[in-house]
């Protein structure tokens, strides 16, 4: 590889005894300069396009359903508070937004990016700083040769004329960065009160059917006596008391089973809050069917998703640096102009610096010009890179959408069709209570055999259980509409994050 041209060394601090100018003229001009290169400077960030949505404009099925009234509030604008009537899952839900590690994670990385691109954005300003040098030279080296300066003032550090973009471009891909990380903030809390709600629904559940199971113990318990009476005194046979005591020990494994999952998912609320669980949640008596647990939300149109879901506007602020980014690679096909500058008092010993008598005015400037000749193709290649990154924030960002896009539509299909499935499981459990309660009745009439009875048995417990299930599965529905539309986070409550001052 060919050797790199060496950068022009830098002209020594320039001392003049016989002339004294004005101690801050130099500087001023010298920023003056700066400034007035900074604004005639040009950009070589490629004009922004958003890219086409790749879904559908409308949702699957019916779109006249899926349409929110004009009167009615988007999904987004409904704060949790308000969709979530549950005073325990609130407090649940409080919890996890102060103590959850997740969400305290996103929080600290807005802090990162925040300083972040406060460093990128200090570069387009030139840097000041107070500078104190004193040096000693023999030329001739000879004892009375010897020369003693020392310097002190004010320095302006290589300070780079931006008239091609680069700086700026740079700190335009450094704030897209900082703002991505807002918006990956509120898909946290949209996910962890997405979360929370999930694993409460799924807590109320085993609580059910915990219940459930307990009842359906105590049926077969007392069942498995009656038959193992009817046995010992040669009424029934004993496939009808093994039969029966099968069932009985079926009823306690499912008991150990859901005691087992109630623990997993109280485990997973303490995960989600950060905290052990408050002391009062295990006697909660709520219900999956109580009216008051959730909202409703209209499902709006597709293209509102793009506005109000945040990891969509994260993927577009990832998109935005990217192209940012390609003006930086723009750049650097041009030359660079860098100023270096110093303005104070010198004299011919340190402490001569602090008295006006013993020190003289001093300033320098120095002015650095680089222009790239041959690099073997690294900053063509620079380009390339930019550009094949900002195709890659491209292809990422329609897939944000369209996985968008398919989370509402399997949301929407869900409440189109679970609460059918649920009405329909309802009226199953009601028949199968009234097929065991005549099974029952046959088989102590001696019209039916107790295998009848068994299986009806069997099948009203399954029946239950799936009753609950179902609901679960219809709540736990709605929460997945509310998130997928971007509920969890409302903009009203709480004040949007701006760049850093």
């Amino acid at each position: 590889m060919p050797k790199q041209p060496a950068c022009k060394p830098m002209p020594p601090m320039e001392v003049n005894p016989m002339h004294k100018p004005a101690p801050f003229k130099p500087l001023f001009s010298l920023l003056a300069a700066s400034a007035a290169a900074l604004l005639a400077g040009c950009s070589m960030v490629p004009t922004y396009e958003r890219p086409a949505a790749p879904v559908a404009a409308q949702w699957p099925g019916d779109s006249s359903t899926a349409q929110a009234p004009a009167a009615h509030t988007a999904a987004a604008d409904i704060d949790w508070r308000d969709f979530f009537h549950d005073a325990q899952l609130q407090q649940l839900i409080d919890l996890a937004l102060t103590n959850n590690r997740d969400l305290r994670i996103a929080v600290l990385n807005i802090e990162q990016a925040r300083a972040q691109y406060r460093i990128q954005r200090a570069d387009q300003l030139p840097s000041v700083g107070l500078s104190l040098s004193q040096s000693r030279q023999n030329p001739s080296n000879s004892g009375d040769g010897i020369s003693s300066v020392a310097v002190g003032g004010l320095a302006l550090s290589a300070f780079e004329l931006d008239l091609f973009g680069r700086v700026r471009a740079l700190s335009e891909a450094a704030q897209a960065s900082y703002l991505a990380t807002t918006e990956a903030r509120k898909t946290v809390q949209i996910n962890l009160i997405a979360s929370v709600a999930s694993s409460y629904l799924s807590w109320l559940a085993d609580n059910e059917l915990l219940a459930l199971t307990r009842d359906t113990l105590g049926t077969r318990e007392a069942s498995l006596k009656l038959t193992q009476l009817r046995f010992d005194n040669g009424v029934a046979s004993e496939l009808d008391y093994a039969q029966s005591r099968a069932l009985h020990e079926a009823a306690r494994a499912t008991l150990a089973q859901v005691q087992r999952q109630r623990a997993l998912n109280e485990n997973m609320l303490a995960l989600l809050i950060g905290q052990p669980l408050p002391a009062h949640l295990p006697t909660s008596t709520q219900r999956l069917s109580g009216a008051a647990l959730l909202g409703d939300v209209p499902a709006g149109l597709p293209s509102d998703l793009l506005e109000r879901r945040p990891d969509i506007r994260q993927a577009e602020q990832q998109l935005l640096a990217a192209n940012a980014n390609i003006g930086a690679a723009r750049a650097a096909f041009f030359p660079r102009i860098s100023l270096t500058g110093s303005i104070g008092r010198a004299s011919t010993e340190l402490t001569g610096l602090f008295s006006s008598n013993d020190s003289l005015s001093a300033w320098s400037w120095a002015g650095q010009l680089v222009a790239p000749l041959f690099d073997a193709g690294r900053n063509q290649a620079g380009l390339e890179a930019t550009q094949a990154k900002r195709d890659i924030a491209v292809a990422q960002y329609e897939k944000t959408i369209q996985s968008a896009f398919r989370e509402v539509a399997d949301a929407l299909a869900g409440r189109a069709t679970l609460g059918e499935q649920l009405t329909a499981q309802k009226a199953q459990a009601a028949a199968q209570a009234n097929a065991f309660r005549l099974a029952d009745l046959r088989y102590k009439n001696g019209i039916a055999n107790y295998l009848e009875v068994l299986d009806a048995q069997r099948a009203l417990f399954s029946t239950q259980q799936g009753v609950t299930q179902i609901a679960l599965l219809q709540r736990q529905n709605q929460v997945a509409l509310y998130k997928a539309l971007g509920g969890g986070w409302n903009a009203k409550a709480e004040a949007e994050p701006q760049p850093a001052s």
